[in-house]
């Protein structure tokens, strides 16, 4: 079970140069991938879900990736595959809710 007080990383869709991060549906493809990575043994179907560990969602508009440290305690190699995801693209990130954004273009 996931801790209600569990530290979360937020990777908004947004670049560091505040350019909106192609393509738009990049928050459910990369949380898709990480769908194998949850609580408990993985049943048959279940890969049709996004892990609760790595759920795409919007914040104040933006598309982004709500990233639970349960995943690194789970799997620090999934954790580095997000983070190092983010890094890369130059993707803004945030510990906690970011603040509040204006949407890129």
């Amino acid at each position: 079970m996931v801790s209600h007080t569990s530290k979360k990383v937020y990777i908004l869709g947004v670049t560091h140069a505040g350019r909106a991060f192609r393509p738009s549906d990049w928050a459910e493809r990369l949380a898709g991938v990480m769908s194998q990575f949850r609580p408990g043994m993985v049943l048959p179907g279940r890969h049709f879900t996004y892990s609760p560990w790595c759920v795409p969602t919007s914040v104040n508009g933006v598309r982004c990736v709500i990233v639970d440290e349960a995943l690194h305690n789970h799997d620090v190699m999934a954790w580095d595959f997000c983070m190092n995801f983010a890094k890369d693209n130059e993707l803004q990130t945030f510990q906690g809710v970011p603040p509040a954004t204006t949407p890129a273009r």
